[in-house]
């Protein structure tokens, strides 16, 4: 049994899409980051940063923070999704995700989505990286079913981000492959379950091109 302490992010959906994937019981432990829950005394004890989200391993004891640490060690524990024939080029783009699509399409979300008025440039300069990044995505994606040689911890982390295109200001169009590896996950009924936790009958969103 895992306890997983989350909410409804990109980061905190990777953790329970993986939980999905690989079969896990889990226990869910909702942290409201809206309310300020992460701050409270009994989560910083398990995540000192004070970010979702974070595990508990009942068979052991172990406490684990940091998404892409937390995928890894879930891959591990079960022997899933981590083969040792595409081990690093597995890593290095849950590397890239964890480098350069978490923190730049964050900043779109705070600057386009969330404070669209606040800094014309910085709304520029994070939605012109975002839009780089897909397309370093699609790039790959044109000569590659997926991040690796088949599905893998590497898309689980990637994937939950491209899941908010609505905030981006982006077009499908413009990146076809993305587009198709992302309705390929969609349609993974682990991923469609793991997205809605904790449960608030959110459907996976899909693109309308």
């Amino acid at each position: 049994m895992i306890d997983l302490y989350t909410w409804k992010t990109p980061n905190g959906r990777k953790i329970s899409i993986m939980l999905e994937e690989v079969g896990l019981d889990y226990e869910v432990h909702p942290i409201n980051i809206n309310e300020g829950e992460q701050h409270q005394k009994h989560f910083l004890k398990i995540c000192p940063n004070g970010k979702i989200p974070a595990i508990v391993d009942q068979d052991n004891g172990k406490s684990l923070f940091e998404s892409g640490a937390i995928l890894i060690y879930l891959a591990e524990k079960t022997k899933q999704l981590l083969p040792a024939n595409d081990y690093w080029d597995i890593i290095q783009w849950l590397m890239w995700q964890m480098a350069n699509v978490g923190p730049m399409f964050g900043q779109t979300h705070h600057f386009l989505k969330h404070h669209p008025d606040a800094s014309t440039y910085a709304s520029a300069r994070y939605h012109k990286e975002t839009l780089r990044l897909y397309k370093v995505l699609d790039d790959h994606l044109s000569e590659n079913n997926f991040m690796a040689s088949n599905f893998s911890i590497a898309d689980i982390a990637i994937w939950p981000w491209v899941a908010r295109f609505g905030w981006h200001q982006m077009n499908f169009s413009d990146y076809p492959h993305v587009h198709r590896w992302y309705l390929e996950i969609a349609s993974r009924p682990s991923v469609q379950k793991g997205y809605d936790v904790p449960s608030f009958g959110e459907e996976v969103p899909l693109p309308t091109v």
